[in-house]
């Protein structure tokens, strides 16, 4: 399980998709090598298989927090967006200052339009880790479709004094300066996204 991890973070996901394997063939009740495995299958993009893993780890330990907050992840990417809000809302029963579950999970609600509730979850990540740069960035995209657009505008500011190096905050920070007609504030913001990040398609549009 751990030679897996660290093959993970080499960038070496197929190798460490064989090594969590081994792990559970020795040991098929060792959760966190069956949620390992999910996250190494999302990983090289299989999703279904991912999602199959936490649930695995899921049977062994119901009360695994990541792995219904990562099972969330995979159910949004599935389409699945009612799924994945019960897998955040099982995950913040387990773990209620789960800070990335409360992110995930206003990630969803933001794809479901219920804007308002999108950024009450993000407050509630931000409370608990105020640096969580990229829960700046999309309270500010949440804030923007509001036409909260200086509080939209704060937010990624604040993504962005965090890390300066974030294409995405730079994106939804041009988003709101066009809409609040600063024009070659912008066009400035989406030049900075594409010079981190040349292929983000949302500076492009």
């Amino acid at each position: 399980n751990n030679l897996g991890t660290a093959l993970i973070e080499l960038g070496k996901p197929d190798q460490g998709v064989a090594s969590y394997q081994r792990a559970i063939m020795i040991r098929p009740d060792y959760a966190e090598a069956h949620s390992n495995f999910g996250n190494a299958q999302k990983q090289l993009g299989k999703l279904n298989e991912a999602a199959a893993s936490y649930q695995n780890a899921l049977k062994i330990k119901p009360a695994y927090a990541e792995a219904h907050n990562n099972l969330s992840v995979v159910q949004k990417e599935l389409g699945q967006l009612d799924e994945a809000i019960t897998s955040c809302h099982k995950a913040l029963a387990i773990k209620p200052d789960y800070a990335e579950a409360h992110y995930n999970l206003g990630n969803i609600l933001n794809k479901l339009e219920k804007l308002d509730e999108a950024v009450t979850s993000f407050h509630k990540a931000l409370a608990i880790k105020p640096d969580y740069i990229e829960a700046h960035s999309n309270l500010g995209l949440s804030l923007h479709e509001l036409g909260k657009l200086d509080e939209a505008v704060a937010s990624c500011q604040e993504a962005l004094d965090i890390n300066p190096g974030y294409a995405e905050a730079y994106s939804n920070l041009g988003n709101s300066l066009l809409d609040q007609g600063k024009l070659e504030e912008a066009v400035a913001n989406y030049h900075k996204a594409l010079a981190i990040k040349s292929d983000l398609a949302e500076a492009h549009n």
